[in-house]
């Protein structure tokens, strides 16, 4: 490990979830959000990420024909091993009858007890987009179930699941969250069906339950793969959706119909079954 790593703090005013989309796309490395836009941590500089950060700035303020504020500031900081510090800082919560706890905790008797070291991957049920989709997850799925959690992260949507008696498959385009999901299930004594680097529609199953927590231009993008994976009457989980994009989300979702809504802060997560 190296003495020192670098910083970077990015505050956006508008967009936040375009900019996050361009980070995804753009890293070699996970980054932090927050609520006035995201940490990136590195021992390599950052000083072409904030490059790249500003030319996604201007190129988005020509395209919308309005002012977007960026603020980008690097430090180097000694290192303290951050990934470690982060995770010490992971505190157990219970959501509904699940209770989420990093694997350094002990389990809670009487609930669905699910350990998860977050690692540098999404989801350790504290964002609402998490909490919200695991609720639904413990709504919908049944024993027996087929069962695919598409962006799959830190793997607690799909292990959520397998607790609940599912077969699940899970896939993400992100390495890291794959093995990060693998391990996961791993420490819960649990194994994936299949899991894969990728996109769902890789697989020729089809599902009683298709979990995505993505982000809602994803969810646009790939409506009709995560459709086509559903059974008959399958049920369709979707969040990462900001309300103020709902409608644009159920515009590609139009031949399905809304079995419930849960709604936590700003962010929608939607249950859809097909028409």
């Amino acid at each position: 490990m190296q003495e020192s790593y670098f910083e970077l703090v990015v505050k956006v005013s508008a967009y936040h979830t375009l900019f996050s989309d361009f980070l995804s796309d753009t890293l070699p490395v996970g980054f932090e959000e927050n609520e006035e836009g995201f940490i990136i941590r590195s021992e390599d500089e950052l000083d072409t990420i904030m490059w790249g950060l500003e030319q996604f700035q201007e190129a988005l303020q020509k395209a919308l024909g309005e002012t977007i504020e960026l603020e980008c500031t690097q430090t180097k900081l000694k290192n303290s091993d951050w990934v470690q510090e982060y995770q010490k800082s992971i505190q157990p919560l219970q959501i509904d009858g699940f209770y989420i706890h990093p694997t350094w905790d002990k389990p809670r008797s009487g609930l669905i007890n699910i350990a998860i070291d977050p690692a540098l991957a999404f989801g350790t049920g504290h964002h609402p987009t998490t909490s919200s989709s695991l609720k639904a997850v413990g709504r919908y799925v049944k024993k027996g179930y087929e069962v695919i959690d598409v962006g799959c992260g830190s793997g607690i949507l799909g292990i959520g699941a397998m607790k609940l008696g599912a077969e699940v498959d899970a896939c993400d385009t992100d390495i890291i969250s794959v093995e990060n999901s693998s391990e996961n299930a791993k420490n819960n004594g649990l194994t994936f069906r299949n899991i894969w680097e990728g996109s769902c529609c890789v697989s020729n199953n089809k599902y009683d339950v298709v979990v995505a927590n993505i982000v809602a231009d994803v969810l646009t993008f790939i409506a009709n793969d995560l459709k086509n994976a559903l059974k008959s009457n399958g049920i369709l989980i979707l969040s990462g959706i900001l309300d103020k994009y709902e409608n644009k989300v159920l515009n590609f979702y139009k031949d399905c119909e809304i079995v419930e809504k849960i709604a936590q802060d700003e962010w929608i997560t939607l249950v859809l079954k097909k028409r």
